[in-house]
């Protein structure tokens, strides 16, 4: 019996693990790459031609997400690679990745697939017709699939919101989708509009060149830094599974209290009205700074464009050179038949973020469409380990009505939550939705069990950081590595700052017997209250 075949668009991050995620099943995955190259948003190229309109990183872009949290669950980062890695190091893992696995010779590199559509017998079969493009001979043809997973990503679309007399203005404007780096801004009056990641990692860098930056936002935006306390990568610390135990009011209120400890939000003009857990936050490590020297300074809203310049909200104006907007994407999938997957304002409707609820059968799966609070990578992996083996078909989905339920409670959930916006329409939070996922084909950890056999791994899978790992202990892909993988991870995360031999101070003996002191009153105090 021939291997079910399966067409995979993009080679991307979550192409390239559902490549890999094919074959772990026995499936054979054909993958269709409109450029030249792998890597996707991470694969940094200069000019539009380059990126075919497509959008990737700014030349300085460094990742949110420390690189214990960030890997695929069965191939840790490199030690030696830093914890929060720039651009070149993100796609050099990519690579590595796919030479790990011999991923490559199942991609079809500047090959587009230009619309997928139920086959004619797809009532019978679930398969489907892909219509296909070889981008360097213009040569189309058809072929038909078992199955497909759409891996080309949400940040396709720049969103360019619409200002009343911005036809007039003078200067230039561009959005984020089409800037890379700082040259050719040099003492201009730069404005950018829109305070998340892009926007925030844009004024920065500009405010060092620019003549003044300004920041504008509508509702203002929580700051996070990427670093905890003792310098400990701040995803290593949040993201564990313990703080559930913690009431939700509870971590929402300490989070807030700790951020604005570290800067007043309110005094940098950046507190918004929303509750930190009520929309995606900013993660910038420079922009206080920006904003404490005056390089950088926080305006409100923009009502209007002159000539020569803008006017805000608030009634104050300022001559402007260049406007960057940092207004964010729409997603859609032009390649796949709109009866089949519907986009409306962000807006759409999918089992889980990834398979459509109207088909008999269920052999087409979008893939990485979620906003974690947290890093994607593993997300994809699990969302395509998952899919897989649906379509092999050792997994079944829910009924129909019960899918449709799921969509439309957690859609009103979303509404509740997160403050109204096309940016929260797909957001996630990491451990929630990893372990929804992996319920679905039995590798959610079952701690009970864990303990049983291991209680410092349980300790550690709970206590400590929720590493990908944790998602190959059990159940269909189980690795035989994850175990020590997670054992390891604190060590490869100190190994990444392990440039320098520092010389150990020698320990004063007074500090010494200061401790034993202060372990002595305690215990004679402890005595005294209860005895």
């Amino acid at each position: 019996m021939s291997r079910k075949r399966v067409a995979i668009i993009g080679a991307g991050a979550s192409g390239l693990t559902a490549i890999k995620c094919c074959l772990d099943e026995g499936l054979e995955p054909v993958c269709f790459e409109k450029t030249n190259e792998i890597g996707g948003l991470w694969c940094y190229r200069e000019s539009n031609e380059e990126r075919d309109g497509l959008a990737c990183v700014f030349k300085s872009t460094v990742i949110n997400t420390s690189k214990e949290m960030m890997c695929y669950s069965d191939f840790p980062i490199p030690k030696e690679f830093p914890n929060f890695m720039h651009n070149r190091y993100v796609n050099r893992y990519f690579h590595l990745y796919a030479d790990a696995f011999d991923l490559r010779k199942y991609i079809k590199t500047y090959t587009m697939v230009k619309m997928v559509t139920p086959a004619d017998d797809f009532e019978s079969s679930g398969c489907w017709r892909a219509d296909i493009m070889d981008r360097a001979s213009n040569k189309e043809w058809t072929e038909i699939f078992d199955a497909v997973l759409v891996c080309n990503g949400h940040h396709t679309y720049p969103y360019i919101p619409e200002f009343e007399g911005v036809k007039d203005f003078e200067g230039t404007v561009i959005h984020t989708h089409d800037y890379k780096r700082p040259a050719g801004y040099e003492d201009k009056r730069v404005l950018v509009i829109g305070v998340g990641n892009s926007g925030c990692d844009a004024a920065v860098e500009l405010s060092r060149t620019a003549e003044q930056v300004f920041l504008s936002t509508r509702n203002g935006t929580w700051v996070l830094n990427r670093l905890q306390d003792h310098g400990i990568p701040a995803d290593l610390v949040g993201v564990r599974r313990m703080w559930d135990l913690v009431p939700y009011g509870l971590r929402q209120a300490e989070f807030e209290r700790r951020l604005n400890q570290q800067v007043d939000l309110e005094k940098y003009a950046l507190k918004p009205k929303h509750h930190i857990f009520a929309a995606h936050p900013t993660v910038n490590d420079e922009l206080p700074n920006r904003i404490a020297n005056g390089t950088v300074k926080v305006k409100c809203n923009v009502k209007c464009f002159t000539k020569t310049g803008v006017e805000f909200e608030d009634g104050t104006t300022e001559e402007i050179d260049c406007v960057v907007l940092a207004t964010g994407y729409t997603f859609s999938f032009p390649m796949v038949d709109p009866n089949v997957v519907h986009v409306d304002k962000n807006q759409v409707s999918l089992y889980k973020n990834v398979f459509p609820a109207n088909q008999k059968h269920p052999t087409l799966a979008i893939i990485g469409l979620a906003q974690p609070w947290g890093a994607i990578n593993p997300i994809s992996e699990i969302q395509c380990r998952w899919a897989t083996r649906v379509f092999k078909g050792t997994t079944l989905l829910p009924s129909k009505d019960k899918m449709l339920d799921y969509i439309n409670t957690n859609k009103e959930d979303m509404k509740k939550r997160y403050v109204s916006s096309q940016r929260h329409t797909i957001q996630v939070d990491f451990i929630t939705y990893m372990d929804e996922i992996a319920s679905e084909f039995g590798v959610k950890p079952e701690f009970k069990k864990v303990f049983a056999q291991d209680p410092v791994l349980a300790f550690r899978c709970f206590f400590g950081p929720c590493y990908p790992y944790q998602y190959r202990l059990i159940g269909p892909g189980k690795w035989d590595g994850a175990k020590q993988a997670i054992e390891t991870a604190w060590g490869r995360m100190l190994a990444a700052f392990d440039t320098r031999k520092v010389p150990v101070q020698e320990t004063s003996s007074l500090g010494f017997w200061l401790k034993i002191l202060v372990v002595i009153v305690v215990i004679l105090g402890v005595w005294w209250t209860f005895i």
